[in-house]
């Protein structure tokens, strides 16, 4: 095949390769589904799995504001599924698979879920679904539909986010109220043990078996992260209605929500921010079905001159060696192809059937360097060779090994062999291999290694030995157990451990560099092999110990003698032991594979079996540079810093100590000591529901399929992996200073009155070494604490000396002032380095003080009788005192401006006796009086005597002002003993007063005219006068700067008659006219005479003022009889006026396209300057003592550039606001850089004081250019802090109530007949008994 044929074939076979998701559009595109070779073929499974891609697609689009959706996927098949419809696979594998369908995870069964190592919005490694959830309808109750959870999972995969439910936390505490761990706090539902209410109380969280049903029909809209088997979920959590409090991982890795990461943190926010809403809906998915059968591999192998450098070209004979004799399967086509100057084929395609096959191979590896380095010559004729066998190389292998520049141009003929469907790996020999090697093996998913010239680090046996593409099925792969090196002129010995889980085609290989050593290989069993039993290649300098059969598990121990100096190697490989038990296996990867030194950089290895995680290994990675330099860093699992959880089987650590150049990456995990075990810990997964409440009654799902609570034990065992090399390329000389690393784990404990904090110690660089100092803040405000940690309450750190890092760091200190019952804190740490470099802000820790009894404080205690005695110890001689009880069933009402209370008396011992007095407060503000009852206003209880424990207590009394209609209070009570102990305060009571119609007062009497008679009765012999009746009709029209309002004339009595005059008055703010007409603004009536009942009334008048454009006015009316009686006031009419546009004033032009030209004419030569257009879309939220504003960023001229700077102003009053903009507060916006316009904006900030419940503020922007042009004032934003709910949700179960009744009548009528059949019994036998002699009460 001449090159002109080459060219003309990469081109025909130009399809982008599944090289990782990308978005296409707005669609997603490259994603595998990949199929275990573990799952027997049923092709049902490939029909459910295209169902569940296109709901899913139609999920998604609704989830994101119909910006993206699934637009094509890719199923892989088994090599062992037969079908002629599959077609042949180009660049998909297993490994590289984003979505995999496999047998169960031990830990989740057929529950859906995210591997994850980790970091908040990083891409996790994939999603795994098990053919059952596929195929069973039944799990669809349970998960919910499969399209919703493959969104939920496709969070997780995608965009780093995490779950909003718990299962180790499923109920907090806050704000005096048991919660449900969820996002959002919308979701309604109740507290039940399976059928039964649980036993909640304030002071403890609910017990184990306690669970959040939700109510099955449901308002809230989100989130999908919480519980996606709603039908009435779709979205996901925003920031106005994520649940900071709720203690789960969403919060505890990301601290915001799930909304914001996707579009703020996220691999797509970029994209996501400018995409643009589809404008119907999406297509549905397009799908291929493709199957990788045998394996079809090239070996290029570069000869050039470069390689005779050292002993290159021998360890490229020995590297392939290893894997063409152990690694690559049978059943595999080999071809071999040589370049230097020109490019020569070793071998064709030659399918490994037999040793003797894999013989011949070897005997052709090249050995004789010579000529340049013409790389496009050796991937042309290796794309040649691997089309022999059916005309193309889709889907087969190059495994590509250079140790220079290219001496033609790599970088074009690369680009055309990334294109072709070929899976390229590249090897970088020494330090000036080609970098074009890096992207064609990440364009093609095949895997780059780089390898320096040290022996002793055994990289190329490591790089060829770890060439394998798995199907799924590791009990087919080979495990490498070992890979060590050493230089010496005496003994090199060692240990390797073979576990059960492998021991099948065990090999031991030695590589010398001089002369060959003496060696001996002894099993457990005290068995020696020695030179007879070993071959050896003299050529390669390379000595192998097949072990025949399966490997005897246990210890080898070998011993390698030499006396000459000299680099000596050993590689140790094996397979699975048994077909049905998949080895122990360790993977490894950095979290990025270039770094300029601005992110750190992190190692990670997972070691499991069967996906169960393997914990408390000893893990160490080691990374070497071109140069030679290596560094060894012990991997942790310990849930801190680098790692993010704890015992998860995945061990972590920074990779702090960069160097320029290519690193390469070895893992060496062992348990050699015994302390390893299995663990099936769960960090996320599709959340099942127990449930749903519907009409008060709880419907039970099928309950839960169980997982595999098999334990296997964890033997001695060694693994190596090696994983992709990566490249570092920072700016300067000297390596950046990275500060000490996040806390992840801090706990916070109140005890008594001191606060305990625990954390792992962080390091001076990131998780190395020793801080210098912490610096520890507390807040009530979890927000607040969050958003500045600056502004938290210091607590005096000076005592505390940190430890080295990964250590356990403990510190308990006392607080200012004493911890109140149900009181919750948060708490947060910062750490600081010796060049006063600080870590970011720590997790936040929440702490709460709970309501304890306790006999030993004397505080009251509550039993069951039984016939059984107590003791009771306290300190003295004198038993203590205890206070009154609490009151728990406070009520109140109003009646007209009185207000009466109603609660049961208290004792002045708790329940018994009588207290001395009562002390009752009020206020508008229930979570004040909650917090604080001293600051509540206090009512004259003087005329109150208590009365005896259990008495009913009712006192009305009179408040110093006229309680308006519509008004809510909130009442408590505290009682008082004679020795001054005061009891808690009561439950808060709340009343309102209500608006009521009646007769008597006046008011009109509506009714239906039938035949029936009626009867009227009022005081006196004259007839109640009625005022005009409220107008309802009331319409308004801005026209330039005059107002036409038009209305149905009310009459003098109700509609009757002609009243006798107008009030009309006009506001900016309509809640402000509707709750107060008098403040309104009046306009002069004086020329209205009002007509007859039922006549058109319309009156035009004058404002004051200039009407804006954009401008909303509300206008109301009241009219007034003879006898100056009042109507109602009006409905509310409202009027705005529009913005027009004008081309000879130099305004903004809109307009659709047409065939017409149009024209524009300004005075001068210079176009006008334009100023900021008005932002229209602010808005503002209180956050307990923060503000958070937002909106759309306006340009330096209009809606295009960058404006300059912004002015925000806030104040109380609305309309002095959006009457005099400069009149308001001002808001600093030092901080605040405004963005290209269309960005979105947002702004968070402090004001100077505590912001209390009920208010209202309102806020407005004003942008300004570079010629200092201000735009228009923005609309104006209103906030309030809002009082919560008083009320805990309660739980009505009328079936539950019923039954318990029904149970508890059938209990009394047992007792009674057992207690008659005694009875009958003693008397018959003549025989007495006294019952006062069978109970017997002891008291110490």
């Amino acid at each position: 095949m001449d090159s002109r044929t080459v060219f003309v074939l990469l081109w025909m076979l130009l399809s982008s390769t599944s090289t990782g998701i990308k978005l296409d559009g707005n669609g997603y595109v490259d994603i595998t589904i990949a199929i275990s070779s573990r799952v027997p073929q049923d092709n049902t499974l490939i029909d459910k799995i295209k169902d569940m891609v296109t709901e899913g697609s139609f999920r998604l689009h609704q989830a994101l504001d119909k910006k993206v959706y699934f637009k094509e996927a890719t199923i892989l098949v088994p090599p062992n599924w037969n079908s002629k419809e599959f077609t042949k696979a180009r660049t998909e594998s297993y490994e590289k698979a984003k979505i995999i369908i496999d047998n169960a995870n031990p830990a989740y069964g057929d529950e859906p879920y995210t591997h994850h190592y980790g970091e908040c919005a990083a891409e996790a490694q994939y999603i795994h679904f098990t053919p059952n959830f596929l195929r069973n309808d039944t799990l669809i109750k349970t998960y919910g539909s499969r399209g919703k959870v493959l969104v939920h999972e496709w969070a997780h995969l995608r965009w780093g986010v995490y779950d909003e439910y718990s299962e180790t936390k499923p109920f907090y505490y806050s704000n005096g109220r048991i919660e449900a761990t969820r996002c959002s706090k919308n979701i309604e539902g109740q507290f039940y043990d399976e059928s039964r209410p649980c036993h909640t109380d304030p002071k403890t969280l609910p017990t184990k078996g306690c669970k959040f049903y939700p109510n099955k029909y449901q308002n809230a809209g989100s989130s999908i992260m919480f519980l996606p088997s709603l039908d009435s979920v779709s979205t996901f959590c925003r920031e106005n209605e994520h649940n900071y409090e709720a203690p789960n991982l969403q919060n505890e890795k990301c601290g915001k929500a799930t909304r914001t990461v996707i579009f703020e943190d996220s691999v797509d926010k970029n994209a996501l921010r400018s995409l643009k809403p589809l404008l119907s809906s999406p297509p549905a998915p397009s799908f291929k079905v493709v199957q990788r059968k045998q394996r079809v591999i090239c070996l290029i192998l570069d000869v050039s001159g470069s390689m005779a450098t050292g002993s290159r070209i021998l360890r490229q004979r020995q590297a392939a060696t290893h894997l063409l004799r152990i690694i690559i399967e049978d059943q595999a086509s080999v071809g071999i192809v040589s370049f230097s100057t020109n490019a020569n084929t070793l071998s064709p395609l030659t399918t490994i059937d037999n040793k003797s096959t894999r013989e011949k191979l070897v005997k052709l590896m090249p050995n004789t360097p010579s000529g340049s380095t013409n790389m496009c010559k050796g991937l042309s004729l290796g794309l040649q060779v691997l089309s022999t066998d059916n005309g193309d190389a889709f889907g087969d292998e190059i495994i590509f090994l250079t140790d220079g520049e290219a001496t033609d141009d790599i970088n074009s003929c690369s680009r055309d062999e990334i294109k072709n469907g070929t899976i390229i790996h590249t090897i970088a020999l020494g330090p000036n291999a080609a970098s074009a090697l890096t992207e064609m093996a990440k364009k093609t998913g095949g895997i780059y290694f780089s390898s320096n010239d040290e022996i002793t680090s055994n990289q190329l046996m490591d790089a060829f030995g770890s060439l394998t593409l798995s199907t799924g099925d590791y009990t087919k792969d080979p495990v490498q157990l070992e890979s060590v090196g050493e230089i010496t002129s005496d003994w090199f010995n060692g240990t390797v451990s073979v576990d059960q889980t492998v021991g099948n085609k065990t090999s031991f290989v030695i590589i010398y560099e001089k002369s060959d050593p003496i060696i001996s290989i002894q099993s457990p069993s005290g068995s020696i092999y020695s030179q007879t039993e070993i071959s050896h290649d003299i050529s390669l300098k390379k000595v192998t110990l097949n072990v025949p059969g399966t490997a005897e598990p246990g210890d080898w121990k070998y011993s390698i003698q030499t006396t000459t100096l000299q680099a000596l190697t050993i590689t140790a490989t094996s397979h699975a032991a048994h077909a049905d038990v998949p080895p122990i296996i360790v993977k490894t990867r950095m979290n990025q594979q270039f770094s300029d030194g601005t992110k750190p950089m992190i190692v990670f290895a997972e070691v499991s079996q069967n996906y169960r995680h393997v914990i408390e290994a000893e893990v160490w990675a080691y990374l070497e540079s071109q140069s030679g330099s290596a560094q060894e860093l012990q991997l942790l699992d310990n849930g801190a810093g680098a790692d993010a959880f704890q015992n998860d089987g995945i061990y972590s650590r920074y990779f702090a100590k960069l160097e320029n150049g290519r690193i390469s990456l070895k893992v060496r995990a062992k348990n050699q000591d015994g302390q390893a075990r299995f663990s099936l810990q769960k960090k996320s997964g599709a959340p099942y529901v127990p449930g749903y409440v519907v009409n008060g009654v709880v419907e039970l799902n099928p309950p839960k399929p169980p997982v595999s609570e098999e334990t296997l034990e964890v033997g001695s065992f060694t693994r190596t992996a090696i994983g992709e090399s990566f490249e570092v390329a920072f700016t300067g000389t000297t390596p950046p200073n990275f500060p000490p690393n996040r806390i992840t784990d801090l706990s916070a404990e109140i005890q008594e009155d001191s606060v305990l904090l625990s954390w792992t110690a962080p390091g001076e660089d990131l998780d190395q070494g020793t801080a210098k100092s912490y610096e520890i803040r507390w807040s009530y405000d979890l927000q607040m604490l969050r958003e500045n940690f600056s502004n938290g309450h210091v607590v005096n750190t000076a005592a505390v000396s940190p430890q080295k890092a990964g250590s356990v760091e403990q510190h308990s200190f006392n607080l200012s002032f004493t911890i109140q019952n149900g009181t919750t804190l948060f708490f947060a740490v910062q750490s600081e380095d010796e060049q006063n470099a600080k870590s970011e802000t720590s997790n936040i820790a929440q702490a709460s003080k709970m309501l304890l009894d306790a006999l030993s404080s004397g505080q009251p205690l509550q039993w069951t009788a039984t016939e059984e005695s107590f003791e009771v110890d306290f300190t003295g001689s004198t038993p203590p005192n205890l206070p009154p009880n609490r009151i728990t069933d406070l009520s109140a009402e109003i009646r007209e401006n009185s207000v009466l209370l109603s609660w049961t008396a208290p004792g002045g011992d708790l329940d018994q006796g009588t207290a001395k007095s009562y002390e009752i407060r009020w206020s508008y503000d229930l979570q004040m009086l909650r917090e604080n009852f001293g600051n509540g206003h206090a009512v004259n209880t003087a005329a109150v005597s208590p009365q005896e424990a259990g008495s009913v207590e009712q006192h009305s009394f009179n408040l110093s002002f006229t309680i308006q209609n519509g008004t809510t209070l909130f009442f408590a009570v505290q009682s008082e003993d004679e020795q001054n102990a005061k009891s808690e305060t009561s439950n808060i009571a709340q009343a309102s007063k209500m608006l009521l119609d009646a007769l008597s007062s006046g008011q009109p009497l509506q009714w239906t005219a039938t035949e029936e008679s009626f009867e009227v009765d009022f005081t006196g012999s004259t007839p109640p006068n009625l005022p005009p009746n409220r107008i309802t009709d009331l319409s308004a029209e801005i026209r330039e700067n005059s107002v036409l309002l038009s209305w149905t004339a009310p009459g003098d009595d109700l509609d009757q008659g002609t009243a006798k005059s107008y009030e009309i008055r006009w506001s900016y703010d309509l809640q402000m006219l509707r709750e107060n007409f008098g403040n309104g603004h009046a306009v002069n009536t004086a020329a209205v005479s009002p007509q007859e009942a039922g006549s058109v009334e319309q009156h035009s008048f004058n404002l004051s003022f200039t009407i804006q454009n954009g401008t909303t006015l509300f206008f109301a009316v009241q009219s007034e009889d003879e006898q100056n009686a009042k109507s109602e006031t009006s409905n509310i009419a409202q009027a705005s006026k529009m913005l027009l546009d004008a081309l000879s004033s130099g305004q903004p032009l809109q307009w659709t396209a047409t065939e017409e030209s149009f024209e524009v004419d300004f005075t001068g030569s210079t176009p006008p300057n334009l100023p900021p257009n008005r932002i229209t879309d602010l808005s503002a939220e209180i956050r307990e003592n923060s503000v958070l504003l937002s909106w759309t960023a306006p340009g330096g001229d209009l809606d295009q550039g960058t404006a300059k700077s912004y002015e925000i102003r806030w104040s109380y009053d609305l309309q002095m606001l959006r009457e005099n903009f400069g009149n308001g507060h001002a808001v600093n916006t030092a901080a605040i850089s405004p963005q290209e316009a269309g960005s979105v904006e947002q702004l968070s900030f402090d004001l100077s004081f505590t912001i209390q419940n009920g208010t209202t503020l309102f806020f407005a922007v004003q942008s300004e250019d570079e010629q200092n042009a201000k735009s228009e004032t923005s609309n104006i934003a209103q906030a309030s802090k809002m009082l919560p709910d008083p009320n805990p949700p309660t739980i009505s179960n009328p079936g539950l109530n019923f039954t318990i009744l029904v149970i508890s009548l059938c209990v009394v009528t047992m007792v009674i007949c057992f207690v008659v059949a005694v009875f009958t019994w003693a008397v018959r036998r003549r025989k007495s008994f006294d019952l006062s002699n069978n109970v017997e009460l002891k008291c110490k």
